[in-house]
């Protein structure tokens, strides 16, 4: 089947191992949260719930972690899927990035 696929003229194929890398890539964006000193625990757990769908056990975590290590990845996803996320945080008063 590939010695047919390499003589039809004008298509390019991309291999299984290609795509899987696309995809990857694709929904490689992490959602980052800042430690500072302005907002309670409480708050942050609470918009973590709420905006990113956490259950309040890994949203306690993600605060302890935000707390003792300056930042957290608190979501991964594409950039689409996580930016009005990232808007939703920030308009909560959270410190909240976008990585790649």
């Amino acid at each position: 089947m590939d010695s047919e696929r390499e003589h039809l003229p004008g298509i390019q194929w991309q291999s299984e191992e290609h795509r899987d890398t696309d995809l990857l890539e694709a929904e490689h964006h992490n959602l980052i949260v800042w430690n500072d000193d302005v907002n309670t625990f409480d708050w942050v757990i609470e918009s973590l719930v709420d905006v990113c769908g956490h259950e309040t056990i890994q949203a306690e975590q993600c605060a302890l972690i935000i707390h003792h290590r300056g930042k957290c990845g608190v979501k991964k996803g594409t950039f689409e899927d996580l930016r009005p996320q990232a808007e939703e945080l920030i308009n909560r008063g959270i410190q909240a990035t976008i990585d790649y």
